[in-house]
């Protein structure tokens, strides 16, 4: 069994940056590509980074976010800039695309003045 676990969320000021990280622990081996995902309250998760042997970003974070991986600590990190309220949403980890892997509890980022 796999556990995920995010963290590094919280309030921060329009324009400023957070960084996220996500520790997989348990029957990790050989994951191709691992993905942040949002979700918004009243709104579905949505995928907004990939990374494999190269990283895919959905539009609203390309140019702001950077994703990456450290596979010899099974980590996954999202560099979040230029945050603005729209990326106000819980952020998650997992495989991408989504595997049996059970969600973590995300973390809560809030952009706010």
């Amino acid at each position: 069994q796999v556990q995920l676990v995010e963290s590094g969320g919280g309030l921060v000021q329009p324009g400023g940056s957070l960084r996220l990280s996500c520790a997989a622990s348990g029957m990790v081996f050989n994951i191709r590509t691992w993905g942040w995902y949002r979700q918004a309250p009243g709104k579905q998760r949505v995928e907004i980074a990939r990374v494999g042997v190269s990283a895919v970003y959905a539009d609203s974070v390309t140019g702001r976010f950077v994703i990456s991986r450290d596979d010899a600590k099974n980590m996954v990190y999202l560099q979040m800039n230029s945050l603005n309220p729209e990326d106000t949403c819980v952020y998650y980890c997992n495989t991408a695309p989504v595997s049996d892997f059970q969600w973590g509890q995300g973390t809560q980022v809030t952009v706010s003045s």
